[in-house]
């Protein structure tokens, strides 16, 4: 299992691979793409993009030596009719310098592709939300080498979909991706927030009243007042615990890493960090996180065991126990079971 690290400048590379990412992924924004156009909207961030291709052609060399593989962020939900021959061209200029992959979301891209740039792999991107076999096996039909699945899919169905479809790797994510929505199925954008904000992000201001007018009664007001309390505490959990770090570095906020030994069993190809536009020393301390689970992995280590290793490496279990960060909550479960069974034994 590899992990998948996201970068936005050149300089990224060697410390997230030396930290223990085999797979980095980027955007770029390509300045004929903006004269043509008039929009860096090349994929789904408008943030944490590559300015050009000399950053591109720098990234995959860097990466080439290292012994990385390199893919590019093609993944906006659709494209134009007039985009389809642009971002064949991108795709082509990244497989000549040694690009490995496309992620993709739409279906009229993916197929250009396909016909196209044909030994450039192309992967599925999480925006497609392919959730199950059917799924999984018409993307494999239209060439795809990879499925990015979406965070709600459970470690259940990811082992149903990779024992269907062995020839075809399966990603999950592990860390980072805070977004409250299935992003497959938002169609909205995040704006900054002296515009409003990710529409998510829900800060309006407003007061209660009763149908007939006039306050709630005491007891509805109180019940509603909670109700946002904690929804706001929800968000918080969603979007990175405020974008927290613990004592050690590590990122707080969405996680999976507990789910990473059944993901293996599973046979999950690689797990993905997100965060392309956040900063260089989060994916740093990010990659070194999930690399200390993967290498108990491969030693070896028993589930339990890694679980709770993976719980405690950010020192403040009182998160993980909330339930607001999970990606895959049936873990929980599956630990609470693994601790009960032995004394009913």
């Amino acid at each position: 299992m590899k992990i998948t690290a996201p970068i936005s400048t050149p300089a990224e590379v060697e410390p997230l691979v030396r930290a223990g990412a085999r797979e980095l992924y980027c955007g770029v924004v390509p300045p004929d793409w903006i004269q043509r156009f008039n929009t860096s909207g090349v994929n789904r961030r408008l943030f944490g993009n590559l300015n050009g291709y000399a950053d591109l052609e720098s990234v995959v060399e860097k990466a080439s030596a290292l012994d990385a593989d390199v893919f590019l962020v093609l993944n906006a939900q659709q494209y134009g009719e007039q985009h389809l021959d642009a971002l064949t061209g991108i795709a082509a200029r990244f497989r000549s310098i040694g690009g490995k992959a496309a992620i993709v979301a739409d279906i009229s891209l993916i197929a250009s592709l396909a016909a196209h740039v044909p030994d450039l792999d192309i992967h599925v991107s999480s925006v497609a939300t392919c959730r199950n076999v059917e799924s999984a096996r018409f993307f494999a039909s239209l060439g795809a080498k990879r499925i990015v699945l979406p965070r709600d899919v459970t470690v259940a169905e990811i082992a149903t979909i990779a024992k269907a479809l062995p020839d075809l790797d399966i990603e999950a994510f592990v860390l980072n991706d805070g977004c409250v929505f299935e992003e497959g199925t938002c169609h909205t954008v995040h704006l900054p927030m002296n515009k409003g904000g990710p529409i998510c992000i829900d800060n309006y201001q407003f007061e209660y009243r009763a149908t007939g007018g006039g306050k709630p009664a005491e007891r509805a007001l109180r019940r509603l007042e909670q109700n946002d309390l904690d929804y706001k505490r929800w968000l918080w959990y969603r979007f990175g615990n405020g974008f927290s770090l613990s004592p050690n570095g590590y990122p707080w906020g969405p996680c999976g890493v507990c789910a990473m030994p059944a993901m293996h069993t599973a046979g999950v190809h690689s797990v993905k960090i997100a965060g392309r536009e956040g900063a260089s020393e989060r994916k740093i301390k990010s990659v070194e996180l999930v690399a200390q689970v993967l290498q108990r992995i491969e030693a070896g280590e028993a589930e339990q065991e890694i679980r709770e290793f993976a719980t405690g490496l950010r020192g403040a279990p009182g998160h993980c126990a909330s339930g607001y960060m999970c990606y895959y909550p049936e873990m929980r479960s599956r630990a609470a079971v693994s601790e009960i069974t032995p004394a009913a034994a």
